[in-house]
């Protein structure tokens, strides 16, 4: 598919009212961000060929509906690759630093084009694995969408919090499931304050399930 191919524009899902509340004065770099996924989006292998029609409601609002949860420091998203949430929250909040780990050259490389295109000041990119990834000091929250269950997930991404730091996890409907299966290691890693927050409630159809948790301060 070409740059000029009208095919993505008519199978891209029309902008629903619930992205103003979402992005508000960072609505165009929303909108951007979500018609470049659309154009490249399936021939780079980052979405699949029936993610068009529900590209806004299912992947760029759901990722955004989280920006509200981050707190003005920086923020490692785990496992970035095309940019949900990582790019979505670096649009929705410009006063928060994000750094977004990939190990996939192909993703990573489109990360970057992504944080040129959009003129993005407040976003670096890693390419490692997160359990591998070298950071400048530990993170004061860690993101990650769709990458593995939390039983697996936590090991990965609760070490690169500082004392006190937060994971912000976007779960799907079984999350409560994960939870069960994940005691040991929220054990492990003393995690505090876990909790399911459901977001967009009144606002979107599909909501979004955050798994949160607090490492203990040192």
């Amino acid at each position: 598919m070409t740059d000029d191919s009208p095919d993505w524009r008519d199978a891209l899902e029309p902008e629903p009212e619930a992205a103003a509340t979402v992005f508000g004065s960072q609505l165009d770099l929303a909108r951007r961000f979500t018609e470049n996924l659309a154009r490249h989006g399936e021939e780079l292998g980052l979405i699949g060929p029936l993610e068009l029609p529900r590209l806004w409601s299912r992947h760029v609002v759901n990722s955004g509906l989280v920006a509200p949860l981050l707190r003005p420091g920086r923020v490692g998203d785990v496992g970035s690759g095309a940019g949900l949430p990582g790019i979505v929250l670096a649009i929705a909040r410009p006063d928060v630093h994000l750094t977004l780990i990939e190990p996939m050259e192909r993703r990573v490389a489109w990360l970057e084009r992504q944080v040129d295109e959009l003129e993005l000041q407040n976003v670096d990119v890693v390419r490692a694995r997160a359990e591998e990834a070298k950071l400048k000091g530990r993170l004061d929250q860690v993101s990650a969408r769709a990458v593995s269950a939390l039983r697996t997930l936590i090991p990965i991404t609760a070490p690169l919090l500082r004392p006190g730091g937060e994971l912000v996890l976007m779960k799907g409907g079984g999350v409560q499931g994960e939870i069960g299966a994940a005691e040991k290691a929220i054990r492990k890693y003393r995690l505090e304050d876990v909790e399911v927050l459901v977001l967009g409630e009144g606002v979107v159809e599909d909501v979004t399930r955050v798994f949160r948790a607090r490492t203990p301060e040192a």
